[in-house]
């Protein structure tokens, strides 16, 4: 650099004494103040528009009080953003555009900086020269020190409530359920975990409402439950509820059933503003009965400006003593800032303490068990309702977990607690089983847990603690124990057996082969599971084989055709192949059994008979010998009947055993849900509803299987009754009587007319199960608004045949809804009543095994007739 210019006041001497350079560097090294020397950068090459500033010098000071060792390579906004809020860079711009020294004082708290800064900055050439100082090595006034804690404050409050939100946040994106918040009464989306976006696909669901996000749901109950909830406030509750929704966004809708709860949200005033709903795909549990984020030195302006840096310096001490006095006069500014940001202040706490309360609520009121562990000792630093109910009578809270739980300390689940908290990884377990302590038993009791650990992140990225989410599943997973040792025993018995039995879905397709069938056909479960059963049957009995399979699909009936099915060496034998429909409590196909038995010796011997017939004609000598043949074969057939015989009865017997096996692990179940009633302390109000429905579910189970033992006990009882003339009157009269007390309290009027036929040629025990099934169900079924009158008579039609009436004034049916399905085993058409729906198939039954018919007239609210056909040659002769 060359010498100072002439405007400069730098006398002879001082040139003598020192050159403009080193005094120029030795003023920047000593001065107490900052500067700065900044390269405007503009918005595109000869634009007046300032857009950034490069560094070009700092002083030591400038670097001190920035926090700087070295020339930055970032731009000015790079490094300081909170400049353009501030105004700071604004005044930059304007200092250089004018040409003039401008001054400039602000309270800076941004972008690692925290203190009150004068600045003093003036064009120099092409660059931009500012002086600056700040209040951090001087003392505060009272003013600032308590806008500094009242920002801080602040600030702490903000990261605090931010902190809290992420962590819900987390915890429901995370949650192994489907959880979503709707917002407002039009139920808008405003958090929708993974989930349930999974219910449909890629579609957009946030920030919609439900019925533009989900239109496929009109004409379904969600919309209105939802309305219903938004406004009486009260949570719902659906168990199973079928939900078609169009999960890939094809036009199809899907057929899918969820356990869900809708639990309204309020606000501060206690006003419901949203829905909170949590929902679980229960789909399989039905059919059988789813986790965050330049160093370029450069002194380029002329000579001529160094007299300007100079005179620069030369003022920065008077610049001191004004900004002394300049904080003097701006202290009453910073009481009214100090007042101003107080009032942010406290609005911001108390907008941190209603979110904070919001959290809180919807933490402690979500109905999945949760806690967070703090630190490496696992503390319990917050427990909600669902998981203290875990642990009846357990003091968790504020204690490490080993402290609280101590028998968990040998077991998988704490060391995974462990393993979490070191590596950041989540671990999921599903039906874990955990030995824990109860208050009312003497050792640990097992219990089995899904649960999800995940760690939790502090504002520095580090893990400070882990969370949990948590199902007790004790009961499900015993159910389930106990429903695959039913399994085994189920293919226990068909492996004992030397029939070939197999079993299928409701649609037909094969699910399941006994040995029998893979000893036979030298097939293995990979060839012949799900792959269909015609090639193992021969190409010519295929075609009727299908139709009749098609039929009994259709209809629902029974199967049964004989045909030939190949063996493991290439050759045929002839089976008679049954299959019989099971039905579930709602009258549903929930399988179909089949066996096939062998009756190749009995074809053949058939085959031989018609051979020998043939031969008769031609032959005395054979016919001699087709004789003969035909007593064999006789005889064979009469073997084989009583084969048949034997093996219908073993086919009831298992039906009948099956049953009857089903029956222990109930009742166990039942034991252990009454032991539960009667032990457990549940806290939550809904608890009480929820035991309720797991009790009916756990009778309509019972009373499945008391009635597949019931229909083979009638259907043996049925068989072997023997027919007798039985007066119709006083067996009515015994079956009323039975009914005495039922007929009494409902003020019931039976009127009784056997005149035209006193008597009936028939089972005294079957008849007896007619009139009661058909008189009780009369009473059963009555109208509410009046009393039962039941008319029961016999008389002759044109024919001579004997036509049974039992008519009532009760409920009623719609026949054209529920005729087809009336007699079907387990089907019922009022549920205000218990019963088994096997009445009026048992009825069915019997009279058409008596070679009659039922015809059946009802209206809704006026009441039903039933017509019994019988043949005339029940009615005995006088």
């Amino acid at each position: 650099m060359s010498d100072f210019p002439a405007s400069t006041s730098y006398s002879a001497d001082a040139r003598s004494l020192t050159p403009p350079e080193d005094l120029l560097e030795g003023l920047l090294a000593v001065s107490l103040t900052g500067v700065a020397l900044y390269k405007p950068v503009y918005a595109r090459p000869g634009s007046p528009e300032i857009i950034d500033f490069t560094f070009v010098l700092l002083n030591p000071k400038a670097r001190q009080i920035l926090g700087l060792t070295e020339l930055p390579t970032q731009t000015y906004l790079q490094l300081y953003p909170h400049t353009l809020a501030t105004g700071v860079f604004e005044f930059h711009c304007q200092a250089f555009a004018s040409g003039r020294q401008q001054q400039y004082s602000v309270n800076y708290q941004g972008d690692g900086l925290d203190n009150f800064f004068h600045l003093s900055a003036r064009r120099v050439g092409e660059g931009l020269l500012v002086s600056f100082t700040d209040t951090a090595e001087q003392s505060r006034t009272a003013v600032e020190e308590a806008l500094r804690e009242s920002q801080a404050r602040e600030k702490a409050a903000r990261a605090e409530a931010e902190t809290q939100r992420n962590q819900l946040h987390s915890l429901f994106m995370q949650a192994p359920a489907m959880i979503t918040i709707f917002e407002g009464p039009d139920h808008v989306f405003r958090l929708v975990n993974p989930l349930y976006q999974e219910l449909v696909g890629t579609r957009l669901l946030l920030g919609k409402p439900i019925r533009e996000a989900m239109p496929e749901l009109a004409g379904q109950p969600i919309f209105d439950l939802l309305d219903e909830v938004y406004r009486t406030g009260e949570t719902f509750r659906a168990t199973e509820m079928q939900v078609q929704l169009d999960h890939d966004n094809s036009g199809r809708l899907g057929e899918r059933y969820y356990n869900f709860i809708y639990q309204a949200t309020r606000s501060q005033a206690g006003e419901v503003n949203g829905i909170l709903v949590f929902a679980y795909d229960v789909t399989e549990q039905v059919l059988a009965r789813q986790r965050v984020e330049h160093s370029e030195r450069q002194l380029s302006y002329a000579n001529e400006e160094l007299a300007a840096t100079n005179e620069e310096l030369a003022a920065t001490n008077e610049e001191l003593l004004a900004a002394n006095h300049e904080i003097l006069i701006n202290t009453s500014e910073l009481e009214r800032r100090v007042a101003a940001r107080t009032k942010e202040v406290l609005h911001a706490q108390a907008d941190a303490e209603r979110r904070r309360v919001r959290l809180e609520q919807l933490f402690m009121q979500a109905p999945a068990a949760i806690c967070i562990l703090r630190g490496p000792e696992l503390v319990f630093e917050l427990v909600n309702p669902g998981y203290q109910g875990l642990f009846p009578g357990r003091a968790l809270l504020g204690r490490p977990i080993l402290e609280a739980l101590p028998e968990i300390a040998r077991h998988p689940v704490y060391h995974t607690f462990r393993q979490v908290y070191a590596t950041g990884e989540m671990h999921q377990e599903l039906g874990m089983l955990i030995p824990l302590s109860h208050p009312d038993a003497d050792a640990p009791r097992d219990r089995y847990f899904n649960y999800i650990q995940q760690p939790r992140y502090n504002e520095n990225g580090q893990i400070d603690g882990v969370i949990v989410f948590a199902y007790e599943v004790t009961e499900l997973e015993q159910a389930r124990r106990q429903l695959e040792q039913s399994e085994l025993g189920f293919r226990t018995l068909t492996n004992a057996i030397s029939n070939l039995v197999w079993t299928t879905s409701p649609a037909g397709q094969a699910d399941y082969y006994n040995e029998q069938w893979y000893a036979f056909t030298g097939s293995t479960p990979e060839e012949a599971l799900g792959k269909g059963w015609t090639r193992y049957f021969h190409p010519q009995d295929l075609p009727f084989m299908l139709r009749q399979w098609n039929i009994a699909l259709t209809e629902a009936t029974p199967y049964q055709v004989e045909a030939r099915l190949r063996r493991a060496n290439g050759t045929y034998r002839w089976f008679l192949v049954r299959a019989l429909p099971l039905h579930d409590e709602q009258g549903r196909i929930v399988r179909w059994f089949g066996t096939n038995t062998d009756i190749h010796e009995q074809k053949e011997l058939a085959e031989a008979l018609q051979l020998a017939s043939r031969k008769l004609a031609t032959s005395n000598k054979e016919l001699r010998a087709a004789n003969e043949q035909a007593r064999l074969s006789n005889r064979q057939l009469e073997l084989t009947n009583q084969q048949l015989t034997r093996i219908n009865s073993d086919l009831d017997n298992f039906v009948y055993t099956a049953s009857h096996d089903l029956q222990q692990p109930v009742h166990n179940m039942a034991g252990i849900f009454e032991e539960l009633k009667r032990t457990a302390t549940f806290h939550d109000p809904e608890a009480e509803q929820l035991m309720h429905m797991f009790e009916d579910a756990l009778g309509q189970i019972q009373r499945t299987i008391q009635g597949l033992a019931q229909v083979v006990q009638a259907e043996r009882q049925t068989q072997g009754v023997p027919a007798e003339v039985v007066a119709l009157l006083p067996l009515t009269q015994s079956v009323l009587q039975s009914m005495r007390n039922q007929i009494t309290e409902q003020q019931a009027q039976v009127e009784l007319d056997f005149a035209a036929v006193p008597q009936l040629l028939f089972g005294r025990l079957n008849l007896q199960s007619i009139l009661y099934n058909l008189i009780s169900n009369a009473l059963k079924y009555a109208h509410p608004d009046r009393p039962p009158v039941v008319l029961v008579s016999v008389r002759l039609t044109a024919g001579g045949s004997p036509l049974l009436l039992v008519q009532d004034n009760g409920l009623g049916m719609d026949l054209s809804r529920f005729g087809p399905e009336l007699f079907k085993m387990f089907r019922r058409f009022h549920d205000h009543v218990p019963g088994s729906g096997l009445g009026l198939y048992l009825v069915n039954r019997i009279v058409q095994q008596a070679g009659g018919h039922v015809e059946v007239s009802s209206t809704l609210g006026t009441g039903t007739t039933f017509r019994l056909h019988l043949p005339a040659s029940l009615v005995p002769a006088l």
